[in-house]
């Protein structure tokens, strides 16, 4: 700022006064302290910034999983929409499946003095945020250790949707392949049970499948064996969009058609020789709303006790859940 000064031939107050958008600067002295701004290259530093006693931080956090996944890619796209609406930078952080990496993510933020954090928490115990001090809103899945808000989607309702679907279409033989998670997942099989209880019928445990892991490949071997058994399933339920996509891969191999609906949407599920029926939630939305109910938080504006939020799912029939 000394530099920019003597550059412009003006004082430290009168810099600051533009950089931070202060009044009772004239036009001509604030375009020569642009200019000497632009010249030598001058980036206000936030995180100093954010020290001094009355100024808040411009920047919000975001902790979550692997980025290539759509989910959290979607998740993190609304959310800087909606921060940068509101002038706040979003601080990303990808943490996917490691606890302790997470709180070490997270304490690391704080130290940079974010004015909050949005976190898609894992299954470690998050008591360690409750004297931050900054405003934190968990999205997808409630934390362990600590009261605060949250905005997710139904999964025990979007599970039973699901099951509710491919019940009515005659299927009493509906397989499940289950992602590893601590809650999602769970809550979505839950739902699936509830279905099947409120029908009288009862669930094929042997038809439950619980993957080692959330991916494609390991919904394809699963699929595989499931239509290789002496009585298979009529129906699959894939409880992500990943494990969907090795549903239909391993159905393609074993030249089999039974009915398939999948949990979250994905691109081309429409363009499919068959489109496949999903159970979807509005994952922009989520973002979306977590961003804003953040940014009231870190104003200030929003005194209420901690929130929990849950946003619908929606069955959306195509052709492979109808069969």
């Amino acid at each position: 700022m000394i530099d920019v000064a003597k550059r412009a031939g003006v004082g430290l107050g009168t810099v600051s006064r533009v950089v931070n958008g202060g009044a009772g600067v004239r036009d001509e002295t604030a375009s020569r302290v642009r200019a000497a701004i632009d010249e030598l290259g001058f980036q206000r530093n936030e995180v100093a910034r954010a020290l001094r006693p009355g100024k808040k931080s411009s920047s919000l956090a975001l902790v979550l999983g692997d980025l290539t996944n759509p989910f959290y890619a979607t998740i993190a796209k609304s959310s800087l929409e909606v921060a940068g609406q509101d002038g706040f930078a979003v601080v990303l952080g990808s943490v996917d499946e490691d606890p302790e990496g997470e709180k070490r993510a997270i304490q690391e933020l704080i130290g940079r003095q974010v004015a909050g954090l949005m976190i898609v928490p894992d299954q470690g115990d998050h008591s360690f945020l409750a004297g931050a001090g900054v405003p934190v809103v968990f999205v997808d899945r409630p934390a362990h250790g600590i009261e605060a808000d949250i905005v997710m989607v139904d999964n025990e309702g979007g599970g039973r949707m699901a099951a509710d679907h491919l019940l009515r279409q005659g299927h009493e033989r509906i397989a499940i392949l289950l992602a590893p998670s601590y809650y999602t997942t769970g809550r979505r099989l839950r739902g699936f049970r509830r279905a099947y209880r409120s029908a009288g019928l009862t669930v094929d445990e042997s038809l439950v499948v619980q993957l080692p892991e959330g991916t494609a490949e390991a919904a394809e071997k699963a699929t595989r064996e499931l239509m290789h058994l002496p009585e298979p399933p009529t129906a699959l339920f894939a409880s992500t969009n990943f494990l969907t996509e090795g549903v239909l891969r391993a159905l393609r191999e074993v030249n089999a058609e039974p009915a398939v609906v999948g949990f979250d949407d994905f691109r081309l599920a429409d363009m499919l020789p068959t489109p496949v029926t999903v159970v979807a939630s509005d994952i922009a939305e989520l973002g979306r709303t977590a961003a804003r109910l953040l940014l009231d938080r870190a104003s200030g504006t929003d005194a209420r006790p901690p929130q929990r939020i849950v946003l619908p799912c929606a069955l959306i029939q195509r052709g492979s859940g109808e069969r």
